[in-house]
């Protein structure tokens, strides 16, 4: 089943009035009455920590991917739900979720061969070396992914998601619905998001 993504209705959202034109590749930001952008993702990786429950192995740490944004946007969320910050990096969506291939996601699939992204909370689990090297492997806790795993939907460092690759093109390269990072951001996701932690991926808009 594919879900088409309605980016014009989705920007309404109050969310959507942050201003964060000129984002760093790598962005620090502490929560704070003030700081309305922390406060809604560390919002949101509460509500969904929460949801998935006992089936999380820590509830630490939480990962944010809103592919409401352009891709050249850091739109992966560390949120730490211990001291209240977010750090967020770059990150690549699935080919077939953006067949363009304008730096938009248009579209999320859960279908095998689809090569789209999918929506929903994952469960991280441990590492392992795949066809990209040192990779985590991901669960689907929701209808809308629950073929991660059949799919080998996992995050993983690739060539195409460093910032030489959005200096030259304006843009990520595109996965096979995988979460690609440039290979330095994903040494951090190994340490900070693997061991049963939350991902959760939607179109949020709060980039």
């Amino acid at each position: 089943m594919v879900s088409h993504v309605d980016r014009r209705g989705l920007l309404t959202g109050a969310v959507a009035t942050v201003g964060l034109a000129a984002l760093p590749a790598r962005v620090w930001a502490q929560a704070s009455t003030t700081d309305a952008r922390s406060t809604a993702i560390l919002e949101v990786a509460r509500r969904e920590a929460e949801r998935a429950g006992d089936t999380l192995w820590r509830r630490d740490i939480a990962g944010i991917a809103d592919f409401g944004v352009h891709s050249a946007t850091p739109r992966f969320h560390f949120a730490n739900l211990e001291n209240g910050t977010v750090r967020s990096f770059r990150v690549c969506h699935g080919s077939g979720s953006d067949p363009e291939h304008d730096g938009y996601l248009n579209y999320y699939s859960d279908q095998e061969g689809s090569n789209c992204t999918s929506r929903g909370a994952y469960i991280t689990w441990e590492w392992y070396v795949g066809r990209y090297g040192t990779s985590i492997r991901l669960g689907g806790l929701d209808p809308t992914n629950a073929n991660a795993l059949p799919r080998a939907i996992v995050m993983h460092s690739a060539a195409y998601a460093t910032p030489e690759h959005v200096d030259r093109w304006g843009k990520m390269g595109r996965s096979n619905g995988c979460f690609a990072m440039s290979p330095d951001d994903f040494r951090e996701a190994l340490w900070g998001l693997s061991g049963g932690r939350l991902l959760y991926a939607d179109s949020l808009n709060i980039s």
